[in-house]
């Protein structure tokens, strides 16, 4: 677990996402045979499971592998054929990925069309249960969820950054949910960087006085504290691998083992060593006889002594 890395998407809040399958899911099974020239009105995500397909998008040539995942955005004309191999199989989903119910989400991203879904061993499982399971004519609820795993996968393999063209002010509270969503994700995906929040203010749409108020507001801490929060999150998952504190400190960029420890209490809430004693007391099974309220309490008992 020496690799620690934030998801894209981590930070958004689960309410202000709204996935919707625009049709049912194609099950490609394609022969040698097999062309197609189009475009779409939605975006199209194509997961390649045996096989490869070949591919021209904005006059690019690309390679679908098993394990790889395509994004074919709106309106944009593709071709497709098979060349190296006598059987194509995989997954296209047409979809709608919108945030607080008005912006088209992944028109905001710089993406790679082509990434792979890493680790493949375990995606591949789901993609091909998504595969076989789905219904010819309809969508299910199970399918919008097994879908967003996979979508966020390739968003977070093919993520290269958040357009600058798109920090431009909205209208409304959507704009600056959108905003905040943004500079969360930003600074969550990089708090090692002492620059992050000084760059993430300054490219804020808004004025930088007000947006700090509004992304205090919606997360509950100012952008700097935000920074140190995810640090000592950071922290937290390399103390539960097994570091020591000491190593911990060193990984989120403290020199000191010391200050880290009493940064680490002042954010979390209690010191490295009692956050790890109250995750071995959790996961040793001795609280389940209680109720989540009692097992609160012993917790907070046991890391306070």
């Amino acid at each position: 677990m020496d690799e620690i890395e934030g998801g894209v998407l981590d930070r958004v809040p689960v309410s202000a996402l709204s996935l919707t399958l625009t049709r049912s899911t194609i099950r490609m099974q394609h022969a040698p045979s097999w062309q197609v020239d189009k475009s779409n009105e939605v975006y199209d995500l194509i997961i390649a499971l045996d096989g490869q397909g070949e591919y021209l998008m904005n006059g690019q040539r690309l390679t679908l592998r098993p394990g790889q995942a395509m994004l074919i955005p709106p309106r944009t004309r593709f071709e497709g054929w098979m060349e190296a191999c006598d059987e194509y199989i995989g997954i296209a989903q047409h979809f709608t990925l919108r945030a607080y119910g008005e912006h088209d989400l992944l028109s905001l991203m710089e993406l790679r069309p082509i990434a792979d879904l890493a680790p493949w061993p375990v995606y591949e499982p789901l993609a091909r249960h998504f595969r076989s399971q789905s219904p010819p004519g309809s969508v299910t609820l199970p399918q919008h969820h097994q879908f967003m795993v996979l979508l966020n996968a390739y968003i977070n393999a093919a993520f290269i950054r958040w357009r600058p063209d798109a920090a431009q002010p909205i209208e409304g509270t959507a704009g600056i949910d959108l905003a905040v969503m943004q500079a969360a994700s930003k600074i969550s995906a990089h708090p090692l960087d002492p620059a992050i929040v000084q760059a993430t203010m300054d490219e804020a749409p808004y004025n930088r006085d007000y947006f700090q108020r509004a992304f205090q507001k919606r997360i509950g801490r100012t952008p700097r504290q935000y920074q140190q929060f995810c640090l000592m999150e950071r922290a937290m998952q390399y103390l539960e691998a097994g570091h020591s504190v000491t190593e911990a400190a060193a990984r989120v960029g403290y020199g000191d083992p010391y200050y880290f420890s009493r940064m680490f209490k002042r954010i979390i809430g209690l010191s490295p060593r009692a956050h790890v004693e109250r995750l071995k007391l959790s996961r040793s099974g001795q609280l389940f006889q209680f109720d989540e309220g009692e097992q609160k309490a012993r917790l907070q008992g046991e890391a306070a002594g």
